[in-house]
């Protein structure tokens, strides 16, 4: 079925949350996800060093079927994007967990990781679908 590590965090929206240290977080989507969408041609990454609010679109994939807004997980700052997407917007489909990453950000408000899920609430979440 779809891989769902157990040491991240997740949105009801299918983006994930690893916690990299020092109120850093890395983000991205979920295999289910990238399934969901097909084959990914472009990413538009967020604007480095801009400042988000949790739930502000901040960044966008279009696949072969569609284009999916992605919207921010925590409020902060993003101080990283992953630019091996430009050129190879299919590691989010092939590596989604790991190369396939989108971006990282500086969380500003620690309280809204207690609105993320677990492992286990997302994986009840897809299987609805």
């Amino acid at each position: 079925m779809y891989d769902i590590p157990n040491n991240l965090k997740y949105t009801n929206t299918h983006i994930w949350v690893e916690d990299v240290g020092k109120n850093n977080y890395r983000i991205g989507i979920t295999d289910f996800a990238q399934d969901e969408l097909g084959d990914i041609v472009f990413v538009e990454s967020p604007e480095e060093g801009k400042e988000y609010s949790q739930a502000d679109e901040c960044a966008v994939i279009e696949s072969v079927k569609s284009t999916s807004d992605i919207y921010c997980p925590l409020s902060g700052v993003v101080t990283e994007i992953n630019s091996e997407l430009e050129d190879n917007p299919d590691l989010v489909n092939s590596k989604p967990y790991s190369e396939g990453w989108m971006f990282l950000l500086k969380a500003s408000d620690e309280a809204e990781l207690d609105e993320l899920i677990d492992a286990n609430s997302y994986h009840k979440i897809i299987n609805e679908d």
